[in-house]
């Protein structure tokens, strides 16, 4: 059965094409008026940098790193001698002002008048960081010691079907669970249209706090909540966090399929027999069907110093834009349309990137079932020098076609691997 966001989804479906608002009601927020205090969202990457003391300048760079290691001595020893925080302390509203200021729109359009959601991506990174030194804020230092990264997009829920480009957008969030050197941020997006905000997404992300070297953990501020829908939230994120561990555990990297699941893949493997031959090696696609190798779609980077973070590494957010658009380009060659985002779900960040590698993605249709595409974006850097391949990020993402789509078959056990971790992911998105 699935949600009801889901069946909101599939009937939204026709409402593609009306990407802008409509004459009569613009989409200008009132509180986006010249002037409004509130960040905006041009600004969270420069706030960012006056609070590590980053330079803006990549021939300082190193000078920078230096800088910085002078900071280990303002870290806390112990989680205890930090002060208690709130959750109103990391509070942060940003303003995306797309139909107040047109100048800005271009950045976001893509060429069928629609938002670029790897763009939101970008801005939803930088703005879990931006919360999560909110939340660790020391007005005694004049930059903080810590390296605060994403570590991993725990879920996107999309709870609109269309971003429309000439409407005023706003992000909400702050943190809502920390453990010891981790931190779990709750951002909200929502846009204005017909003379009111309508929620267009939830992100959850997990970010970790490290030494100004980045190399080891560092501790964060404890958190109290205070009331009961804080409590909630807080309660929330400590299921969160027992859930990745229980994922994590039954990964089938670790252990053997279940029961169910290797009746599926046998399934599988008996659908796909020559009835001709009756041979193990003679192998039939099905009608309606694709092999999983014929489903892939490559791409590679360079990365480049203008794509650095704040640390003088690659941005996660331009991780995350290519690695979308590498799996948004394969599940629209796949289902022969422009599919629609349903949620992203675990991107883990294994591995920094650093600039100057050769950034090599790999998309992979792995999970089909009706009108749903189930992709995952493998990303790893390569070393011309020792040619290894190290593997940096895993991203998942979970598409709707406007028609049903051909189903994916596995043929090798690795295949069928990917197919059953990609049915796994599929399925946190629809009502047990």
């Amino acid at each position: 059965m699935l949600s009801p966001r889901f069946l909101v989804l599939r009937s939204a479906a026709s409402l593609a094409s009306r990407s802008l608002c409509t004459a009569s009601k613009p989409g200008k927020a009132p509180d986006m008026a010249e002037g409004n205090p509130l960040l905006h969202v041009s600004n969270v990457r420069n706030r960012l940098r006056e609070i590590v003391g980053a330079s803006t300048n990549w021939s300082d760079h190193q000078q920078a790193l230096e800088e910085r290691v002078s900071l280990s001595s303002m870290l806390a020893q112990s989680q205890s001698e930090l002060p208690t925080k709130r959750m109103k302390d990391s509070f942060l509203e940003v303003h995306l002002p797309l139909g107040s200021e047109p100048e800005l729109r271009e950045k976001y359009l893509t060429y069928h008048n629609t938002v670029r959601f790897g763009r939101i991506l970008e801005d939803l990174d930088s703005l879990a960081v931006l919360i999560s030194y909110s939340h660790t804020y020391n007005p005694a230092l004049k930059r903080s010691p810590l390296s605060i990264v994403t570590a991993l997009v725990d879920k996107i829920d999309m709870r609109q079907h269309v971003i429309y480009p000439d409407c005023d957008i706003k992000f909400t969030g702050h943190v809502t669970w920390v453990g010891r050197s981790s931190i779990e941020a709750k951002m909200h997006m929502s846009q204005y249209r017909d003379g009111a905000y309508a929620p267009v997404l939830d992100a959850t992300f997990v970010m970790v706090a490290r030494d100004p070297s980045n190399k080891r953990a560092a501790f964060v501020n404890p958190l109290k909540p205070e009331g009961p829908e804080e409590e909630k939230l807080l309660q929330e994120g400590e299921a969160n966090k027992a859930r990745r561990v229980e994922l994590s555990t039954a990964s089938l990297l670790k252990v053997a399929p279940t029961d169910q699941e290797r009746k599926i893949v046998h399934d599988l493997f008996l659908n796909t027999l020559d009835t001709n031959t009756v041979s193990f090696r003679s192998r039939v696609l099905p009608h309606r069907s694709v092999w999983m190798e014929d489903a892939k779609l490559k791409g590679l980077e360079i990365c480049h110093p203008q794509q650095r973070n704040i640390f003088n590494r690659i941005f996660g957010g331009f991780l995350m834009r290519k690695a979308y658009e590498l799996g948004w380009a394969n599940a629209c060659s796949f289902g022969g349309c422009r599919p629609s985002l349903v949620a992203v779900d675990d991107i883990l960040f294994q591995k920094p990137v650093e600039i100057g590698s050769l950034l090599m993605l790999s998309s992979q249709v792995c999970y089909t079932e009706g009108n749903y595409i189930q992709v995952r974006v493998h990303s790893e850097v390569f070393d011309p020098l020792t040619q290894q391949h190290n593997t940096t990020n895993i991203f998942h993402y979970t598409f709707a076609s406007d028609r049903d789509v051909p189903s994916i078959v596995p043929k090798t056990y690795g295949e069928s691997m990917l197919f059953l971790d990609g049915r796994r992911h599929f399925n946190q998105t629809v009502e047990p």
